[in-house]
């Protein structure tokens, strides 16, 4: 795909780049559901949308927009109680065999024992960036906000506006940066417990079945791409003005001190500190986190 600062963008897509959140969010406009056969369903005129799993399958649903940076915010409700063996996904994702991914997953838990949040940046096609949280709170009993900025500069990963992982842009490293391919938002529950729970020793108990995940207050700041073309012009410079500020927006200390708060507490696995898994030495990115 040709690189979006040599597409000639419309006029029309210039004036409105200050306004690519359209209206409040409604799942009925801004979503569809892809898989679940009736599993995931759309409520409350559209505020509100579940994800059901059961034996037979789970269920997802996708954005219908294309984003080429942005950020994204949605409210989730995890699946309560005894959630061993169930995944709930959350991410960003182009498509193809070099594709780029941002990943939040969260991973179920025997009742009482506390979730998982993975996440993950693929570049390329390459992953194995993993690192996991507990959360500071029971993410199941009632809706948080879990957020993605995504910039030229930075991946940043929030849970109620507190960040707790940075990737930044090393390609002057050789490291691959997400930076070129659109990506649309996905998200799924779904039966994982041949790995997620435990390293899959605990099994999903289908006696509790069906678990269920809800979203709401999606929103959306971002550059979406229609027809080969960005609303927010090129992708190095678009047009200035107070609703773009994520585009060059970074930690202040402030921030930056919630991220360390966060990794020095909460933090339960780190691949850069994974040393047995890169016999060969640690991903060059490790040395600068």
């Amino acid at each position: 795909m040709a690189s979006l600062s040599t597409v000639l963008v419309p006029l029309a897509a210039l004036l409105v780049a200050s306004l690519t959140v359209a209206s409040a969010s409604n799942f009925y406009n801004d979503f569809d559901i892809t898989w679940g056969d009736g599993r995931a369903n759309i409520l409350s005129n559209g505020e509100l949308l579940t994800l059901n799993l059961d034996k037979a399958s789970g269920s997802g649903f996708q954005s219908r927009k294309e984003y080429l940076f942005g950020k994204i915010d949605m409210q989730l409700k995890l699946v309560p109680g005894n959630s061993a063996g169930t995944v709930t996904a959350y991410y960003l994702s182009s498509k193809g065999s070099a594709w780029d991914e941002i990943d939040f997953e969260f991973l179920g838990n025997l009742s009482g024992d506390p979730y998982i949040l993975h996440t993950n940046v693929f570049s390329q096609g390459k992953g194995n960036r993993e690192q996991q949280f507990y959360l500071w709170f029971d993410p199941t009993a009632d809706f948080h906000t879990y957020s993605i900025l995504w910039n030229p500069q930075r991946i940043v990963f929030s849970v109620d506006g507190t960040p707790i992982r940075e990737f930044k842009n090393l390609e002057s490293m050789g490291v691959p940066f997400p930076k070129n391919q659109p990506m649309r938002i996905y998200s799924s529950l779904w039966n994982a417990d041949d790995w997620a729970t435990r390293g899959g020793l605990v099994k999903t108990d289908w006696a509790l079945a069906p678990f269920t995940a809800s979203y709401r207050n999606f929103n959306a700041e971002a550059c979406v791409l229609s027809n080969g073309a960005s609303s927010c012009g090129t992708t190095t410079s678009p047009p200035a003005s107070t609703s773009n500020a994520w585009f060059s927006e970074e930690l202040d200390s402030t921030r930056q001190e919630r991220l360390k708060w966060v990794r020095e507490n909460y933090m339960v696995y780190n691949y850069c500190k994974d040393v047995n898994r890169f016999p060969q030495g640690l991903p060059p990115e490790c040395g600068m986190s």
